[in-house]
């Protein structure tokens, strides 16, 4: 059976090779790419896809997280495999979570590429080994992980957002905000932004 491929990557490049790479797979079709995730997510909707291969940063507009959410949330939606540079706490959880049934990084080989596009449309979980190591330590020290909420607020810090402007962003309180501050700086043993920032870049929790 072929299985119908969507790219979603905002680089022309990237696209290209990932399109070079699949289609020396049999039973692979690449029906459409994708420069935005909103086109991704338009182009997923009409069923054309069976599994949509999803970058995670894509400039200004929608992240792809947001754009897998979104895919996933519709009855008969295809499988998105996200194939992204980043593999921090933050954007795993932000796309497991978003519904995402395999996360790969782009350096991955293409045999690893081709095996994830088939377990991901047999409906099956695909994660670099990298990622399903990175879940496993997480499920094991539960108390001193940070929640997918405190990576967001975390990863807002990182980028330079005041509390006020953080609180606007995510919904949030700015009591809200400073609560997850403290657990924050309590779990990862840091008095400051700048601390939190820096203990959370080298742990691979948060982009820089």
């Amino acid at each position: 059976m072929t299985i119908r491929l969507l790219l979603a990557d905002d680089h022309p490049v990237v696209r290209a090779g990932m399109r070079a790479v699949l289609e020396t797979e049999p039973g692979f079709e690449i029906v459409a790419e994708a420069a935005t995730a909103e086109r991704a997510v338009e182009l997923a909707a009409t069923g054309i896809a069976d599994v949509v291969l999803m970058d995670l940063q894509f400039g200004e507009g929608m992240h792809g997280a947001q754009a897998t959410a979104a895919i996933t949330a519709a009855a008969g939606s295809p499988r998105v495999l996200v194939l992204t540079t980043y593999d921090t706490d933050a954007d795993i959880l932000a796309a497991v979570e978003a519904g995402a049934s395999g996360y790969l990084l782009k350096d991955a080989p293409p045999e690893e590429l081709a095996a994830a596009v088939r377990t991901a449309a047999a409906g099956q979980s695909a994660l670099a080994p990298a990622v399903a190591l990175r879940l496993m330590d997480r499920m094991r020290t539960p108390a001193q992980v940070l929640t997918r909420r405190e990576l967001e607020v975390l990863q807002l810090v990182g980028d330079g957002l005041s509390n006020q402007q953080i609180s606007k962003e995510l919904f949030l309180s700015q009591a809200t905000v400073k609560s997850h501050l403290v657990h924050i700086y309590a779990k990862l043993g840091v008095d400051s932004r700048t601390s939190a920032v820096a203990a959370a870049t080298a742990r691979r929790l948060i982009r820089r």
